[in-house]
């Protein structure tokens, strides 16, 4: 890319701060952006989050360091309507929701691209281990070479329009050598921590965050055994999500797990290991970001359902009526209602598309 004025958001993270002295290091003219989206006034205090004024008072350190102009947008309001409400309402249905994958997808990126049409500059940057590789409609988002850190996972949501304008200063690079050079540019945030996965939400807070918003999520309901029969009676589905092992309450010679969970009914259905394997789920609100086959069935492909796990080799499917299914060749657990589902390419290089996880079962 020549050399010309890129918009990147300055979290004020080690990851942000070390895009930023690349994109200096090029040659480019940097517009600094930090989202303020934290909405904490009706917390009660000591449940803060770390996230909020003092990454805005480190990326505005970083921007200081190396002469560029930074400016602190205020998403708050959509930051709370898109991502906390959506948040709080996915947990009182029984779903587990990415509320970092919809923040990049509805709030961030569309406040970078409103401003990049605002401004007229060259490109979008963002700190986030991924890469973007090809030129005009043919760029495609990749993993980062960091393959313990890469971050393709919640950029599914991308539009093409930013496909189009996005550049990942340090996806070629491991998380070793981002702070290796943050230690030598003497940049303040080089030893800084990894931020929290929900930035809003203090650690093991987050059913007391949903009930404080709907009590009815936090109603007790019976605990129902494998064989469909009350064992107990829980504090509130949102305390739980499928998969989970601890603190469901119920004593068992066989370690129990989540297996589904009915908001209607606020049961919790809890079963062994063995009963949470699941080969098909379905998909909505599906991004499709690369071009494939039009056929029915596309195999040879992999996916992935968390963040920097390990991905299945599954396929592709589509029904009748347009819906998505996505098929493991073998049985895998842990798969829950709400979240992102990602399908990566035959080299599991390549994100293909992603989608919300709106059903699961077990079709073979």
């Amino acid at each position: 890319m020549t050399a010309g004025t890129i918009l990147l958001a300055l979290s004020g993270g080690v990851d942000s701060s070390v895009a930023l002295a690349e994109l200096v290091s090029r040659g480019h003219r940097v517009i600094a952006v930090t989202m303020r989206t934290f909405c904490y006034g009706d917390e009660p205090a000591g449940e803060r989050s770390c996230c909020g004024l003092e990454g805005i008072a480190d990326a505005r350190a970083v921007a200081q360091a190396f002469d560029v102009a930074h400016h602190v947008v205020d998403v708050e309001e959509l930051f709370r309507e898109r991502v906390i409400e959506d948040f709080v309402e996915q947990y009182a249905r029984g779903r587990t929701p990415n509320p970092c994958i919809r923040c990049n997808t509805h709030v961030k990126f569309p406040a970078l691209l409103e401003r990049f049409q605002a401004l007229g500059v060259e490109a979008i940057a963002s700190g986030h281990h991924a890469r973007v590789e090809g030129a005009g409609a043919e760029r495609r988002l990749v993993r980062g070479v960091d393959r313990a850190k890469d971050q393709s996972y919640v950029l599914w949501g991308l539009s093409h329009e930013l496909l189009q304008r996005v550049v990942f200063p340090i996806g070629h690079m491991t998380k070793s050598e981002v702070r290796q050079r943050a230690q030598k540019l003497g940049l303040a945030t080089a030893e800084k921590a990894e931020s929290q996965e929900i930035c809003f939400v203090p650690p093991g807070k987050h059913a007391a965050f949903v009930g404080r918003r709907r009590p009815d999520a936090l109603r007790p309901g019976p605990i129902l055994g494998p064989e469909g029969e009350q064992i107990g009676t829980h504090r509130g589905i949102a305390c739980f999500t499928v998969g989970q092992r601890k603190g469901i309450g119920v004593a068992a010679k066989r370690p129990l797990y989540v297996k589904a969970i009915d908001a209607e009914s606020r049961a919790v259905e809890v079963d062994y290991r063995e009963g949470l394997k699941i080969d098909s789920c379905w998909l909505t609100d599906v991004n499709q970001l690369a071009a494939l086959p039009l056929a029915e069935r596309i195999p040879g492909l992999h996916l992935q359902v968390r963040a920097h796990q390990e991905p299945w080799p599954a396929t592709l499917i589509r029904e009748s009526g347009g819906a998505i299914r996505v098929e493991t060749e073998t049985p895998v657990e842990g798969v829950a209602p709400g979240q992102s589902a990602v399908l990566y390419d035959a080299a599991d290089r390549e994100v293909l598309l992603g989608g919300i996880i709106e059903r699961t079962e077990r079709c073979r």
